[in-house]
């Protein structure tokens, strides 16, 4: 089933901007017009701010994203992204910036995603009680070419201003809230077009999804051919020994089933003592 998208029209499922990383990349790998989905409110989803909450997973409110920018453009291509911001899934004292980007082509039934975890964030927040404060932090939070949000408190959407981006609005803003309420709750906006060091990690995300749909199924000629599992056991090149590094992945086709192991997917055949429970207990 080979399936060629070159000549189609595909909408990008966004309000923020995204479509500048991301419309060069599918549009030269796809050969796809690309069209950008301003009609639609992705807001409606969730927002980092809190006014509206999230109640979906993040693939979910992307595949949501992705129907409603079909619907509303009549057109069967999509692509839509979700972020979500917290702990690293494994260095918890970090920040990290988790990146759904997700393509879908409702005439094929076709759905691939990818995922990108990445360190490069500005993403924080702090409790301020003074000027100084306020400014300290956002010489920290890369401002003014990253965008901040003020409010009363943590919490508070009562009171909330967004995409500031200057320190004459920032000083403004952070005086009112500070002689209001004394305290102010200083954050970074995480929304694409007003942060640079996430449009980047979603052009990273960009080249991944294309790399994805590229590689096809060697059965059935199915986009989308991915690994499913990493299985350990790269043995060790001192005793020999099976380590938890890997030996292969396993690579299956979404429609017919069909997999292939892939040997040493890192380009090594043999892993360092240092990491052999055997030499290195």
């Amino acid at each position: 089933m080979d399936i060629s998208f070159r000549g189609r029209t595909l909408v990008i499922a966004t309000m923020h901007g995204k479509e500048t990383v991301i419309a060069p990349v599918i549009e030269e790998a796809l050969g796809v017009k690309v069209i950008f989905g301003g009609k639609i409110d992705t807001d409606r989803f969730g927002t980092f701010s809190g006014e509206i909450e999230r109640v979906e997973d993040p693939l979910n409110a992307a595949r949501l994203k992705c129907k409603l920018a079909c619907s509303l453009h009549k057109c069967s291509l999509a692509v839509s992204s979700e972020g979500s911001f917290g702990p690293h899934p494994i260095m918890f004292f970090a920040h990290a910036d988790d990146e759904i980007l997700l393509f879908m082509d409702l005439e094929n039934d076709v759905e691939i995603a990818v995922r990108e975890i990445s360190l490069k964030t500005n993403f924080n927040g702090q409790l301020c009680h003074n000027w100084s404060e306020v400014k300290k932090f956002a010489e920290l939070a890369l401002f003014p070419s990253h965008k901040l949000i003020l409010r009363d408190d943590k919490e508070g959407i009562r009171h909330l201003t967004k995409g500031i981006g200057s320190w004459k609005e920032l000083e403004e803003q952070a005086t009112f809230y500070l002689g209001t309420f004394g305290k102010v709750f200083v954050e970074t906006d995480m929304r694409a077009m007003n942060n640079p060091t996430r449009m980047e990690v979603i052009r990273t995300a960009s080249h991944k999804l294309v790399e994805k749909i590229q590689s096809k199924c060697p059965s059935c000629e199915f986009p989308g051919f991915e690994v499913i599992n990493a299985i350990p056991g790269l043995p060790c090149s001192w005793c020999g020994s099976p380590t938890t590094s890997t030996l292969c992945y396993v690579y299956e086709c979404k429609l017919c089933a069909f997999r292939k192991k892939k040997m040493f997917p890192h380009e090594k055949e043999k892993e360092e003592p240092t990491y052999c429970d055997y030499c290195n207990p």
